[in-house]
């Protein structure tokens, strides 16, 4: 078991290399934060019109049944 939690933590040891510094992960926060606001205005929209939709398709099906 001591050698597994070895092998695993050597492994994982090389992928903090990947991670970027704090300072460049801001314009990266910017950007995911203006997409996500434009992106929850589209839901916004929508989601009204998929309830709508899906209640029509549960009305027919119970009413095809009874």
């Amino acid at each position: 078991m001591l050698q597994l939690l070895i092998a695993v933590a050597f492994s994982a040891a090389p992928l903090t290399l990947y991670l970027p510094p704090v300072r460049s992960l801001n314009p990266f926060v910017e950007v995911l934060e203006a997409f996500l606001g434009q992106f929850s205005l589209q839901t916004h929209r929508i989601y009204p019109r998929l309830r709508i939709g899906f209640s029509r398709i549960v009305a027919f099906w119970n009413g095809g049944r009874s």
